[in-house]
């Protein structure tokens, strides 16, 4: 998951950017299971994402995927603040 602080005024650009840049991941990464673009306006936009293997997400993230976030051409002018990712796996649920 990464979380972008958006500039409220180029938010709803942003949200376009994102999603037009995201819709074809799954065709060029078979190991993307699925993703979403969350909202949160005025500020907050979250890209989640999940994966088949940790390897499927090493080879689209690179070797850094669990510090470094992945960020698009031309991103950095419409944020508040650089993008913050997080990892998270499936916890079993117990009957």
């Amino acid at each position: 998951m990464s979380e972008a602080r958006v500039r409220p005024d180029r938010f709803e650009a942003f949200h376009d950017m994102i999603v037009a840049a995201v819709r074809e991941f799954p065709d060029r990464h078979p190991g993307l299971v699925g993703h979403e673009v969350l909202i949160a306006p005025p500020d907050s936009l979250l890209y989640v994402s999940r994966w088949r293997s940790e390897q499927d997400l090493v080879d689209f993230a690179g070797e850094d995927w669990r510090s470094r976030p992945v960020v698009l051409p031309g991103e950095d002018e419409y944020l508040l603040a650089p993008l913050e990712v997080r990892h998270f796996t499936i916890a079993a649920l117990e009957p």
